[in-house]
């Protein structure tokens, strides 16, 4: 046996061994829902109508003096069409000027928001990634007094912008009795009270940046971080997560869906000074995700709300003080489920 044949040979057996550990991976993503909880939709057409605002929001805090600087970007309010079938799911949103027309007050902002939640039944993925120029100080009347803030209602910094990207996996433990799929993705009706343990972690990366310093230099508290004159911050994190689900159901239809889990790892923070100077840091990351839905969920219909929020914490070169990223998303959402008479392939959904 010459040398072609033993490579060819390996090179069967790893395809082989890739394909059986695909399999078993796929055969264990699925779960067979405890249909007094659950009725699985996922083989018909989900269609909906929506309304959206996505958001992020960047923090300079300084707890011990209870001073803060909280920046805005201006995001439109979307509305839109979406279906799901199976695991494929689509939105389409448009920014429509007669619903928006009040948003010039706040500046403009230019953005991509690529923000994707994965909900299979034993494991939910988050991802974001994000590119945003054009913020606004929402706390003026703190951050320069009240006479300053009646004059300049929404200060802008048409200059800050920020480019961040995140990732979190969690494990839903109860996958049976506890579907994340009803209030989020509309292809599930959960009509019996139950919640479920989960377990994760996370991923962060992010950047913020100014022409100018992103601490105000006319603030009316003089001492806040003055010897911190950043322009810039990189912030890099990685940490694990625990939390609970639970979604309460009233007469099988109406329900009050919540989750909220709590992450702790570390991070690295780095502040380009305008001098030229660097302040690296290393500390403890704090996160949390927040997941909130209400409305009313049938057989064949759904009417409802839902929000899916992320912050992180960051520790910076003084005591006492940090930088909070956050995003997010809230939805409203009128659906309705299209049976099929057969699949439109028949791979079986996870």
């Amino acid at each position: 046996m010459n040398l072609r044949y033993w490579i060819v040979l390996l090179l069967g057996i790893t395809t082989i061994g890739q394909a059986r550990g695909q399999g078993r991976f796929l055969k264990w993503l699925k779960t067979e829902n405890d249909t007094a909880y659950i009725a699985d939709y996922t083989e018909d057409i989900t269609f909906r109508l929506y309304g959206s605002r996505k958001y992020t929001k960047y923090d300079i805090i300084d707890r011990k003096n209870k001073t803060d600087v909280l920046y805005r970007p201006n995001t439109p309010f979307n509305v839109g069409f979406g279906a799901n079938y199976r695991f494929l799911g689509i939105n389409i949103g448009f920014n429509l000027p007669f619903i928006n027309r009040h948003n010039d007050k706040y500046g403009k902002t230019k953005y991509i928001d690529l923000q994707s939640h994965i909900y299979l039944r034993k494991i939910v993925v988050d991802f974001y990634g994000q590119y945003y120029k054009g913020y606004y100080i929402a706390n003026p009347e703190k951050v320069f007094g009240k006479e300053y803030a009646a004059r300049h209602p929404y200060p802008q910094r048409p200059d800050l912008r920020n480019i961040d990207f995140g990732l979190n996996v969690q494990y839903v433990f109860n996958d049976k009795r506890f579907s994340y799929r009803a209030p989020n993705l509309q292809n599930e009706y959960q009509h019996k009270s139950a919640g479920s343990l989960i377990v994760g972690g996370e991923i962060f990366l992010g950047r913020i940046k100014g022409d100018s310093s992103l601490i105000p230099p006319n603030m009316q508290d003089t001492l806040f971080l003055r010897e911190l004159p950043f322009y810039k911050t990189n912030i890099s994190s990685l940490a694990a997560n625990v939390g609970y689900a639970y979604t309460f159901v009233l007469k099988q239809h109406f329900f009050l869906s919540l989750s909220l889990t709590a992450g702790l790892g570390g991070n690295a923070t780095s502040l380009f000074l305008e001098n030229g100077e660097v302040k690296r840091n290393v500390g403890i990351q704090f996160s949390n995700t927040v997941r909130a839905s209400m409305g009313y969920n049938s057989h064949r219909y759904f009417a409802g709300v839902h929000y899916v929020g992320m912050a992180t914490r960051s520790g910076m070169a003084v005591p006492h003080t940090y930088q909070t990223f956050g995003t997010g998303n809230f939805r409203v959402s009128l659906v309705r489920r299209f049976a099929l008479k057969k699949p439109l392939w028949n791979m079986k959904a996870i």
